[in-house]
């Protein structure tokens, strides 16, 4: 086999390696397109995911693994009157949602802040509502993080996780590899409603989006 084909399929294979690790923790200049593209891509999802909760004008929000900050704004847009903090463990996406949320940042309606879902830096019963839009497949521990979510939740807040696929859905046989490839938790409906409420929650509810392939998940803290 010749070495240049040899040379070739290993840079490749690095280079591929290296991106996909940019998707999951987009730390580096090359990582901001992703994070751009994830803006655009997650909009319409995110707006569908969080029609299944109620958000008020004063409601203290968090969003969990903010990425490139297009969630922050949608949630300030409509807590007018609260606080909304978001959190990521990637340094290259804090420092893109806090450039994209600068001014609201400035006029102190928003805080972004660099942090682990396994540790978040907050007091007990701090937030009316929580949401993890397309980042709960990455989570390290997860139902002990979904029991750290829950620990931030005022009672009777509520969590809302959103994801565009999900284990039996759609478009399931055509994404399945991609999460796999990125080392990612891939659950069914049922799995996501056990899993609520093995960490505590009630009132779980699962929504899907058969034509497109979309899962809605939310619980409440009793």
């Amino acid at each position: 086999m010749p070495i240049r084909f040899i040379l070739t399929w290993t840079v490749a294979i690095i280079v591929a390696i290296y991106l996909v690790r940019q998707v999951r923790n987009p730390h580096k200049w090359i990582g901001r397109p992703f994070l751009w593209i994830m803006n655009l891509s997650h909009s319409k999802l995110t707006d569908w995911g969080l029609q299944h909760v109620s958000i008020e004008k004063n409601f203290s929000v968090l969003d969990i693994g903010c990425g490139g900050g297009r969630t922050i704004q949608k949630l300030a847009a409509v807590a007018t009157e609260g606080l909304v903090c978001g959190v990521d463990y990637a340094s290259g996406s804090v420092a893109a949602s806090r450039s994209k949320n600068a001014r609201l940042i400035e006029s102190g309606r928003v805080q972004i802040s660099e942090a682990s879902v396994s540790r978040l830096p907050f007091p007990d019963e701090t937030f009316d509502l929580a949401t993890a839009i397309e980042t709960q497949y990455y989570w390290p521990d997860l139902l002990n993080d979904m029991k750290e979510v829950r620990r931030v939740l005022k009672p009777g807040g509520r969590l809302v996780v959103i994801a565009e696929t999900y284990k039996g859905g759609r478009l399931d046989p055509f994404k399945a590899p991609a999460m796999r490839l990125l080392k990612s938790t891939h659950l069914s409906a049922d799995d996501q409603r056990e899993l609520f409420l093995s960490a505590g929650f009630s009132d779980v509810q699962i929504f899907e989006e058969k034509k497109r392939g979309w899962i809605c998940a939310t619980g409440r803290r009793a």
